[in-house]
């Protein structure tokens, strides 16, 4: 069983950076790749990022050059680091958890899902 915890979620204005975490615990997968996806209001969920056990990183259209993901393999960790956030960045997000083939932006790769941070941001 593997078990995702994201942190670091919060009320942030415009302009503003935020950084999230999150960490798996328990029999976690090998090889494995990590990714954030979000899902506002309303709306379907919508990839934000992924990196590969390699390092390799990929992003959606609408976070890059905003957003930056990095990865602790040793510690089963991934982070999230947003900058120059806008009210459009309002979302709950989630950490997910994959085997490290095929393609990283598309839901059904992903076995593990963690309970998701909101992240609002203000005008």
């Amino acid at each position: 069983q593997v078990q995702l915890v994201e942190s670091g979620g919060g009320l942030v204005q415009a302009g503003g950076s935020l950084r999230l975490s999150c960490t798996a615990s328990g029999r976690t997968l090998s090889n494995s790749a990590m990714g954030w996806f979000r899902q506002a209001p309303g709306k379907e969920r919508e990839f934000v990022a992924a990196v590969r056990w390699s390092g390799r990183r990929n992003y959606g259209d609408s976070v890059k050059g905003r957003f930056t993901i990095s990865g602790d393999n040793a510690k089963n960790t991934v982070f999230l680091l947003m900058s120059s956030l806008k009210p459009e960045d309002t979302a709950v997000y989630y950490c997910a958890m994959g085997r490290d083939y095929g393609s990283t932006d598309i839901l059904r790769k992903y076995d593990y899902w963690g309970q998701g941070t909101q992240v609002t941001v203000s005008s």
